[in-house]
């Protein structure tokens, strides 16, 4: 009897580890998808801005810094589009993520279905012999 429940905790155990690292990885997968889009955003900008400033010290009259003001201008709409475009991928990949563990879940919850579901039909026809 010590035995059989051995095996069940052991089982249910290394179900539920298995089931734990691949959440973990499906999280990290995630995470640095996420970590890789921030990433190649703040660098676009940086570049840009970087650019907007040389461009500002270079500047020396009223025509050039009425020019810088409309480049200020379209650099700051720029920026602000790829903000937005960065976030809707970000939550896309948060979405499938999210999708991916609740996947995960289900077959956990199935698993532990099945797993409580087969010993008491081993006992319902086991007693009706």
């Amino acid at each position: 009897m010590t035995q059989q429940i051995n095996n069940q905790i052991f089982a249910f155990t290394k179900q539920f580890t298995d089931s734990a690292f691949k959440a973990q990885a499906l999280a990290l997968k995630g995470l640095e998808t996420v970590a890789e889009l921030q990433l190649k955003a703040l660098e676009q900008q940086s570049k840009v801005s970087a650019e907007f400033v040389a461009e500002a010290l270079e500047t020396r009259d009223v025509n050039g810094l009425r020019s810088l003001w409309e480049k200020g201008t379209s650099l700051s709409r720029d920026n602000a589009e790829r903000s937005v475009a960065v976030s809707q991928e970000i939550l896309a990949i948060t979405q499938k993520t999210a999708e991916s563990l609740n996947a995960l879940v289900q077959e956990q919850r199935q698993a532990a279905n099945e797993a409580v579901a087969a010993p008491i039909a081993a006992a319902k026809k086991a007693a009706a012999k």
